[in-house]
């Protein structure tokens, strides 16, 4: 449960957490996730005349109709919206020395603006940070605040170099995860003795599967709307009915409901929460 992993951080038995984190912890900031039926992102875009709704995000589109993306990305630039609870509960494990790795698909950049230090984030997906030309020949990088400019001003970003598109270093459809991502993977899950997994369909790989790179040992909390993630099975994802082991090895937890709602009773059970409150 909740409270007795708060039990265990506080008696000290946990002291290397990583957490996954999606979408769901950003929908408080007034960004919309992806595949929330009639008010995520893909159920939205009529207006872009997509072929399909993953378009915007497909490198090969991108190349064709790249306006759609920078008229979306107006609306999503950081810089405009506001860091969650949860994001502050994340900084708050940083804080307080245990947060070994905060690996996100968000593109966002409000771990960052929460407080949580660029060593301790694997944006799995890329984000807004950095920016570079797409031609594999050029790759010259930009700055980010020229890159702002372009996009809020209506523009198309191009290479003053080659003329290619410059594009915000968001991992899309078709492209390969950050160099990163793939650094820390092995060493990161293989010392965590704890994992949280917050607001995320786990639908997207490898990111999905990463729930399952940690020891058999190891505490799983789950923190979402609504179940996913579960193993078929055994050793592949979540295993909250303990079908897959014996009682004594049941080690997965699940809170469904709001992830800003559930750091809040979690940093309550910690003692946290005029520390968070401040924060």
């Amino acid at each position: 449960t909740l409270d007795s992993i708060a039990d265990m951080i506080k008696a000290g038995f946990v002291k290397k957490i990583i957490v996954m984190a999606g979408a769901g912890i950003s929908t408080s900031a007034g960004i919309p996730d992806f595949r929330s039926p009639g008010t995520g992102l893909y159920a939205n875009l009529r207006e872009y005349k997509l072929p399909y709704p993953e378009a915007i995000f497909t490198i090969d589109y991108f190349r064709k109709n790249p306006k759609p993306f920078y008229v979306l990305a107006k609306e999503l630039y950081p810089g405009q919206f506001v860091p969650t609870l949860s994001h502050f509960f994340v900084s708050m494990l940083a804080k307080k020395g245990l947060l070994l790795r905060h690996y996100t698909q968000n593109i966002d950049c409000l771990e960052r603006a929460a407080g949580v230090d660029s060593d301790l984030i694997v944006e799995a997906h890329g984000s807004f940070h950095e920016s570079h030309c797409i031609s594999d020949q050029c790759r010259k990088e930009y700055a980010q605040d020229w890159v702002k400019e372009q996009i809020l001003n209506d523009k198309i970003p191009r290479c003053g170099v080659c003329k290619s598109l410059v594009k915000p270093d968001i991992t899309f459809f078709g492209e390969g995860l950050p160099s990163r991502f793939f650094e820390l993977l092995e060493e990161d899950f293989d010392a965590c003795d704890l994992l949280i997994v917050m607001g995320t369909s786990l639908q997207v790989q490898p990111f999905a599967s990463l729930t399952s790179k940690v020891r058999d040992s190891v505490p799983r909390l789950l923190i979402n709307r609504e179940r996913v993630g579960e193993a078929k099975i055994r050793s592949l994802g979540f295993d909250f009915d303990g079908r897959f082991g014996r009682k004594a090895l049941h080690r997965d937890a699940l809170v469904l409901g709001d992830c800003d709602e559930a750091c809040l009773r979690f940093s309550d059970s910690l003692g946290w929460t005029d520390e968070l409150v401040k924060l």
